[in-house]
Protein backbone atom coordinates (compact mmCIF):
# COMPACT_ATOMS: atom_id res chain seq x y z
CA UNK A 1 0.00 0.00 0.00
CA UNK A 2 1.87 3.32 -1.09
CA UNK A 3 2.52 5.92 1.17
CA UNK A 4 4.14 8.27 -1.88
CA UNK A 5 3.29 11.80 -1.52
CA UNK A 6 2.96 14.09 -4.88
CA UNK A 7 2.15 17.70 -4.93
CA UNK A 8 -0.01 17.47 -8.55
CA UNK A 9 -0.09 21.36 -8.10
CA UNK A 10 3.58 21.28 -9.43
CA UNK A 11 2.94 18.93 -12.65
CA UNK A 12 0.20 21.56 -13.79
CA UNK A 13 2.02 24.81 -15.67
CA UNK A 14 2.74 27.43 -13.09
CA UNK A 15 0.11 29.87 -14.80
CA UNK A 16 -2.56 27.87 -13.71
CA UNK A 17 -0.72 27.55 -10.16
CA UNK A 18 -0.64 31.25 -10.05
CA UNK A 19 -4.35 31.85 -10.50
CA UNK A 20 -5.29 29.26 -7.50
CA UNK A 21 -5.70 30.49 -3.89
CA UNK A 22 -3.39 27.70 -3.27
CA UNK A 23 -3.17 23.54 -3.07
CA UNK A 24 -5.26 21.64 -1.08
CA UNK A 25 -4.66 18.05 0.92
CA UNK A 26 -5.84 15.19 -0.86
CA UNK A 27 -5.90 11.30 -0.65
CA UNK A 28 -6.09 8.71 -3.32
CA UNK A 29 -7.44 5.41 -2.70
CA UNK A 30 -8.10 2.11 -5.53
CA UNK A 31 -9.61 -0.88 -5.34
CA UNK A 32 -6.04 -2.52 -5.52
CA UNK A 33 -5.01 -1.00 -2.10
CA UNK A 34 -3.13 1.59 -3.13
CA UNK A 35 -3.07 5.18 -1.71
CA UNK A 36 -1.24 8.20 -2.92
CA UNK A 37 -1.00 11.68 -0.88
CA UNK A 38 -1.15 14.46 -2.99
CA UNK A 39 -1.56 18.06 -3.08
CA UNK A 40 -3.34 19.48 -5.76
CA UNK A 41 -5.25 23.14 -6.79
CA UNK A 42 -8.96 22.69 -7.66
CA UNK A 43 -8.15 23.09 -11.46
CA UNK A 44 -6.20 20.37 -11.38
CA UNK A 45 -8.57 17.99 -9.31
CA UNK A 46 -11.52 19.29 -12.23
CA UNK A 47 -9.51 18.39 -14.68
CA UNK A 48 -8.64 14.74 -13.51
CA UNK A 49 -12.21 13.65 -13.02
CA UNK A 50 -13.64 15.67 -15.62
CA UNK A 51 -16.10 17.88 -13.47
CA UNK A 52 -17.20 21.50 -13.70
CA UNK A 53 -16.50 24.36 -11.23
CA UNK A 54 -20.05 24.74 -10.20
CA UNK A 55 -20.01 20.95 -8.76
CA UNK A 56 -16.58 21.29 -7.19
CA UNK A 57 -17.76 24.40 -5.24
CA UNK A 58 -20.46 22.21 -3.48
CA UNK A 59 -17.57 20.44 -1.62
CA UNK A 60 -15.24 23.82 -1.52
CA UNK A 61 -14.50 24.03 2.53
CA UNK A 62 -14.84 27.71 2.26
CA UNK A 63 -18.29 27.38 0.77
CA UNK A 64 -21.38 26.43 2.65
CA UNK A 65 -23.21 24.19 1.31
CA UNK A 66 -26.13 21.70 2.44
CA UNK A 67 -25.57 17.97 2.35
CA UNK A 68 -25.33 16.88 -1.30
CA UNK A 69 -24.57 13.80 -3.35
CA UNK A 70 -24.19 14.76 -7.15
CA UNK A 71 -23.86 12.34 -9.81
CA UNK A 72 -21.92 13.15 -13.07
CA UNK A 73 -20.55 11.71 -16.59
CA UNK A 74 -17.51 10.45 -14.60
CA UNK A 75 -17.81 10.77 -11.19
CA UNK A 76 -19.94 10.94 -7.78
CA UNK A 77 -19.23 14.18 -6.09
CA UNK A 78 -19.74 13.68 -1.95
CA UNK A 79 -20.23 16.50 0.55
CA UNK A 80 -21.93 14.63 3.73
CA UNK A 81 -21.22 17.03 6.84
CA UNK A 82 -17.26 16.66 6.79
CA UNK A 83 -16.94 14.07 4.22
CA UNK A 84 -15.67 15.66 1.07
CA UNK A 85 -14.86 13.35 -1.43
CA UNK A 86 -15.23 12.23 -5.47
CA UNK A 87 -15.37 8.94 -6.60
CA UNK A 88 -14.65 7.98 -10.05
CA UNK A 89 -14.97 4.16 -11.46
CA UNK A 90 -11.51 4.01 -10.59
CA UNK A 91 -10.83 5.70 -7.39
CA UNK A 92 -11.67 7.99 -4.24
CA UNK A 93 -10.30 11.05 -3.67
CA UNK A 94 -10.81 12.26 -0.53
CA UNK A 95 -10.40 16.47 1.01
CA UNK A 96 -8.42 17.21 3.94
CA UNK A 97 -7.77 13.67 5.08
CA UNK A 98 -5.14 15.04 7.97
CA UNK A 99 -7.99 16.31 9.93
CA UNK A 100 -9.77 14.90 12.90
CA UNK A 101 -13.30 13.87 12.19
CA UNK A 102 -11.84 12.51 8.89
CA UNK A 103 -9.13 10.36 9.56
CA UNK A 104 -11.67 7.48 10.73
CA UNK A 105 -13.73 7.74 7.02
CA UNK A 106 -10.43 7.04 5.27
CA UNK A 107 -9.68 4.20 7.63
CA UNK A 108 -12.67 2.32 6.66
CA UNK A 109 -12.15 3.32 2.66
CA UNK A 110 -8.68 1.67 3.49
CA UNK A 111 -9.91 -1.78 5.40
CA UNK A 112 -13.18 -1.99 3.41
CA UNK A 113 -11.95 -1.15 -0.41
CA UNK A 114 -9.90 -2.93 -1.63
CA UNK A 115 -11.18 -6.45 -2.73
CA UNK A 116 -9.04 -9.51 -2.08
CA UNK A 117 -7.30 -11.17 -5.51
CA UNK A 118 -8.70 -8.23 -7.38
CA UNK A 119 -6.40 -6.56 -9.29
CA UNK A 120 -8.44 -4.67 -11.49
CA UNK A 121 -8.86 -0.95 -11.01
CA UNK A 122 -12.59 -1.30 -11.12
CA UNK A 123 -15.26 -4.46 -11.98
CA UNK A 124 -15.65 -5.51 -15.52
CA UNK A 125 -19.00 -5.53 -16.55
CA UNK A 126 -20.49 -8.16 -18.54
CA UNK A 127 -23.46 -6.45 -20.84
CA UNK A 128 -25.03 -9.74 -21.00
CA UNK A 129 -25.76 -10.49 -17.77
CA UNK A 130 -28.27 -8.85 -15.81
CA UNK A 131 -27.18 -9.43 -12.33
CA UNK A 132 -23.90 -8.32 -10.75
CA UNK A 133 -22.22 -10.66 -8.36
CA UNK A 134 -21.05 -7.38 -6.39
CA UNK A 135 -21.35 -3.89 -6.26
CA UNK A 136 -18.85 -2.07 -8.19
CA UNK A 137 -16.57 0.03 -7.28
CA UNK A 138 -18.44 3.58 -6.84
CA UNK A 139 -21.15 2.18 -4.93
CA UNK A 140 -18.58 0.45 -2.72
CA UNK A 141 -17.11 3.63 -2.27
CA UNK A 142 -20.46 5.42 -1.91
CA UNK A 143 -21.65 2.75 0.38
CA UNK A 144 -18.64 3.42 2.93
CA UNK A 145 -19.17 7.23 2.89
CA UNK A 146 -22.76 6.86 3.94
CA UNK A 147 -22.10 4.38 6.47
CA UNK A 148 -19.29 6.76 8.02
CA UNK A 149 -21.85 9.66 8.03
CA UNK A 150 -24.92 7.74 9.01
CA UNK A 151 -22.29 6.20 11.96
CA UNK A 152 -21.51 9.73 12.94
CA UNK A 153 -24.71 10.91 13.07
CA UNK A 154 -26.13 8.35 15.45
CA UNK A 155 -23.20 8.58 17.84
CA UNK A 156 -23.59 12.07 18.28
CA UNK A 157 -27.05 11.63 18.80
CA UNK A 158 -26.35 9.11 21.29
CA UNK A 159 -23.96 11.20 23.04
CA UNK A 160 -26.40 14.03 23.35
CA UNK A 161 -28.67 11.96 24.76
CA UNK A 162 -27.09 11.22 27.55
CA UNK A 163 -26.08 14.68 28.04
CA UNK A 164 -29.89 15.65 27.83
CA UNK A 165 -31.33 13.00 30.06
CA UNK A 166 -27.92 14.30 32.65
CA UNK A 167 -28.79 18.06 32.49
CA UNK A 168 -32.57 16.97 32.81
CA UNK A 169 -32.14 14.91 36.04
CA UNK A 170 -30.07 17.54 37.72
CA UNK A 171 -32.62 20.07 36.34
CA UNK A 172 -35.33 18.44 38.18
CA UNK A 173 -33.48 18.09 41.24
CA UNK A 174 -32.47 21.82 41.91
CA UNK A 175 -33.90 24.36 39.50
CA UNK A 176 -30.92 27.01 39.15
CA UNK A 177 -29.15 29.04 36.67
CA UNK A 178 -25.94 26.68 36.16
CA UNK A 179 -28.20 24.09 35.78
CA UNK A 180 -30.54 25.88 32.85
CA UNK A 181 -27.94 27.26 31.05
CA UNK A 182 -26.45 23.73 30.52
CA UNK A 183 -29.77 22.62 29.44
CA UNK A 184 -30.08 25.97 26.86
CA UNK A 185 -26.77 24.75 25.15
CA UNK A 186 -27.21 21.27 25.24
CA UNK A 187 -30.85 22.75 23.38
CA UNK A 188 -28.91 24.52 20.64
CA UNK A 189 -26.64 21.82 20.04
CA UNK A 190 -29.84 19.48 19.41
CA UNK A 191 -30.93 22.04 17.06
CA UNK A 192 -28.06 21.85 15.24
CA UNK A 193 -27.72 18.49 15.02
CA UNK A 194 -31.57 17.66 14.22
CA UNK A 195 -30.88 20.17 11.08
CA UNK A 196 -27.71 17.94 10.10
CA UNK A 197 -29.88 15.12 10.12
CA UNK A 198 -32.55 16.10 8.36
CA UNK A 199 -30.53 17.44 5.69
CA UNK A 200 -28.89 14.16 5.07
CA UNK A 201 -32.19 12.30 5.02
CA UNK A 202 -33.59 14.46 3.08
CA UNK A 203 -30.72 13.81 0.53
CA UNK A 204 -31.49 10.36 0.59
CA UNK A 205 -34.74 10.51 0.37
CA UNK A 206 -34.47 12.53 -3.25
CA UNK A 207 -32.45 10.39 -4.62
CA UNK A 208 -34.64 7.30 -3.58
CA UNK A 209 -37.70 9.17 -5.67
CA UNK A 210 -35.73 9.67 -8.89
CA UNK A 211 -34.94 6.23 -10.26
CA UNK A 212 -33.40 7.71 -13.42
CA UNK A 213 -30.90 9.60 -11.41
CA UNK A 214 -30.03 6.32 -9.75
CA UNK A 215 -29.20 4.53 -12.65
CA UNK A 216 -26.60 7.21 -13.13
CA UNK A 217 -24.23 6.19 -10.29
CA UNK A 218 -23.27 3.10 -11.97
CA UNK A 219 -19.92 4.61 -13.11
CA UNK A 220 -18.38 1.71 -14.05
CA UNK A 221 -21.48 0.35 -16.19
CA UNK A 222 -21.60 3.68 -18.43
CA UNK A 223 -17.53 3.32 -19.29
CA UNK A 224 -18.97 -0.49 -20.64
CA UNK A 225 -21.80 0.60 -22.40
CA UNK A 226 -23.15 4.01 -22.68
CA UNK A 227 -26.44 2.97 -23.35
CA UNK A 228 -27.04 0.79 -20.33
CA UNK A 229 -28.77 3.03 -18.67
CA UNK A 230 -31.92 2.65 -20.53
CA UNK A 231 -31.84 -1.16 -18.44
CA UNK A 232 -34.95 -2.05 -16.49
CA UNK A 233 -35.59 -1.63 -12.58
CA UNK A 234 -33.90 -4.42 -11.56
CA UNK A 235 -30.06 -3.04 -12.87
CA UNK A 236 -30.49 0.40 -9.59
CA UNK A 237 -32.24 -2.46 -7.53
CA UNK A 238 -29.06 -2.78 -5.33
CA UNK A 239 -28.40 0.75 -5.50
CA UNK A 240 -32.02 1.43 -4.08
CA UNK A 241 -31.56 -1.41 -1.11
CA UNK A 242 -28.24 0.28 -0.81
CA UNK A 243 -29.76 4.00 0.17
CA UNK A 244 -33.15 2.23 2.14
CA UNK A 245 -30.95 1.00 4.10
CA UNK A 246 -28.98 3.82 5.15
CA UNK A 247 -32.26 6.29 4.61
CA UNK A 248 -33.82 4.43 7.13
CA UNK A 249 -30.62 4.41 10.18
CA UNK A 250 -30.74 7.94 9.55
CA UNK A 251 -34.72 8.21 9.57
CA UNK A 252 -33.87 6.34 12.60
CA UNK A 253 -31.46 9.30 14.24
CA UNK A 254 -34.20 11.53 13.08
CA UNK A 255 -36.81 9.83 15.20
CA UNK A 256 -34.82 9.68 18.15
CA UNK A 257 -34.31 13.57 18.38
CA UNK A 258 -37.72 14.42 17.61
CA UNK A 259 -38.47 12.21 20.51
CA UNK A 260 -35.71 13.53 22.38
CA UNK A 261 -37.08 17.72 21.81
CA UNK A 262 -40.71 16.24 23.43
CA UNK A 263 -38.92 14.57 26.38
CA UNK A 264 -37.41 18.01 27.07
CA UNK A 265 -40.34 20.17 26.17
CA UNK A 266 -42.37 18.00 28.34
CA UNK A 267 -39.78 18.51 31.22
CA UNK A 268 -39.66 21.75 31.00
CA UNK A 269 -43.30 21.83 30.77
CA UNK A 270 -43.09 20.14 34.15
CA UNK A 271 -40.54 22.72 35.40
CA UNK A 272 -42.63 25.12 34.88
CA UNK A 273 -45.47 23.96 36.49
CA UNK A 274 -43.51 23.83 39.79
CA UNK A 275 -41.58 26.86 39.35
CA UNK A 276 -45.96 28.49 39.24
CA UNK A 277 -46.47 26.76 42.43
CA UNK A 278 -43.77 28.31 44.33
CA UNK A 279 -44.56 31.35 42.52
CA UNK A 280 -48.20 30.98 43.48
CA UNK A 281 -46.93 30.18 47.16
CA UNK A 282 -45.10 33.13 47.22
CA UNK A 283 -48.09 35.54 46.61
CA UNK A 284 -50.20 33.06 48.90
CA UNK A 285 -47.31 34.55 51.68
CA UNK A 286 -47.09 38.11 50.51
CA UNK A 287 -50.91 37.82 51.02
CA UNK A 288 -50.83 36.44 54.10
CA UNK A 289 -48.39 39.10 55.93
CA UNK A 290 -49.94 41.94 54.45
CA UNK A 291 -53.32 40.76 56.11
CA UNK A 292 -51.17 40.62 59.31
CA UNK A 293 -49.47 43.67 58.90
CA UNK A 294 -53.05 44.99 57.77
CA UNK A 295 -54.46 43.54 61.56
CA UNK A 296 -51.68 44.92 63.58
CA UNK A 297 -51.64 48.58 61.78
CA UNK A 298 -55.15 49.03 62.60
CA UNK A 299 -54.41 47.73 66.33
CA UNK A 300 -51.48 49.91 66.25
CA UNK A 301 -53.31 52.54 65.30
CA UNK A 302 -56.10 52.03 68.28
CA UNK A 303 -53.40 51.77 71.05
CA UNK A 304 -51.48 55.00 69.41
CA UNK A 305 -54.37 56.79 69.71
CA UNK A 306 -55.30 56.39 73.50
CA UNK A 307 -51.53 56.31 74.36
CA UNK A 308 -51.27 59.99 73.18
CA UNK A 309 -50.73 62.34 76.26
CA UNK A 310 -54.54 64.32 76.22
CA UNK A 311 -56.52 65.37 78.69
CA UNK A 312 -59.12 62.94 79.45
CA UNK A 313 -62.13 63.39 81.92
CA UNK A 314 -63.03 59.93 82.50
CA UNK A 315 -59.70 59.18 83.55
CA UNK A 316 -59.69 61.52 86.18
CA UNK A 317 -63.19 59.87 87.39
CA UNK A 318 -62.20 56.42 87.95
CA UNK A 319 -62.83 55.22 84.76
CA UNK A 320 -58.83 54.03 84.14
CA UNK A 321 -60.02 50.79 83.38
CA UNK A 322 -61.52 51.71 80.15
CA UNK A 323 -58.16 52.00 78.49
CA UNK A 324 -57.51 48.23 79.13
CA UNK A 325 -61.28 47.24 77.49
CA UNK A 326 -60.39 49.48 74.28
CA UNK A 327 -56.99 47.71 73.90
CA UNK A 328 -58.71 44.48 74.49
CA UNK A 329 -61.39 45.23 72.31
CA UNK A 330 -59.34 46.68 69.89
CA UNK A 331 -56.61 43.47 69.61
CA UNK A 332 -60.10 41.16 69.83
CA UNK A 333 -61.79 43.08 66.54
CA UNK A 334 -58.21 43.37 64.66
CA UNK A 335 -57.57 39.10 65.18
CA UNK A 336 -61.02 39.04 63.61
CA UNK A 337 -60.28 41.27 60.80
CA UNK A 338 -57.08 39.27 60.36
CA UNK A 339 -59.00 35.77 60.41
CA UNK A 340 -62.03 36.66 58.01
CA UNK A 341 -59.07 38.11 55.62
CA UNK A 342 -57.82 34.78 55.48
CA UNK A 343 -60.85 32.46 55.88
CA UNK A 344 -62.61 34.59 52.92
CA UNK A 345 -59.04 33.93 50.53
CA UNK A 346 -59.35 30.05 51.42
CA UNK A 347 -62.86 30.01 50.33
CA UNK A 348 -62.52 31.68 47.08
CA UNK A 349 -59.47 29.09 46.80
CA UNK A 350 -56.44 31.23 47.21
CA UNK A 351 -54.98 29.44 49.95
CA UNK A 352 -55.75 26.08 48.06
CA UNK A 353 -52.26 24.97 46.92
CA UNK A 354 -50.15 25.94 49.77
CA UNK A 355 -52.05 24.00 52.20
CA UNK A 356 -52.36 20.78 49.85
CA UNK A 357 -48.74 21.50 49.16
Amino acid sequence: MGGEVVREGDVSSGSLTKKTPGPRSWIRLDSSGQEMEMEADKYVIMNRVQIHARDFRIIDPFLSYPSKILSRERAIILNLEHIKAIITAEEVLVLNPQEDNVLPVVEAFRKRLPLPNDGDSFPQYDVQTEEETENPFELRALEIALDAICSHLEDRCTGLEHAVYEALDMLTLKITHHNMDILRKLKSVMTRLTSRVQKVRDELHHLLDDDNELATFYLSRKKVDRYSLLAGYHDIQGLEMLLEAYFIQVDGTSKKLAALREYVDSTEDYLNLQLDNRRNQLYQLDMFISAGILALSIYAGITGFFGMNFNFTWARDGYGYTFKWVVIVSGIITLAIFTSTIEYARQKGLFGAWTNS
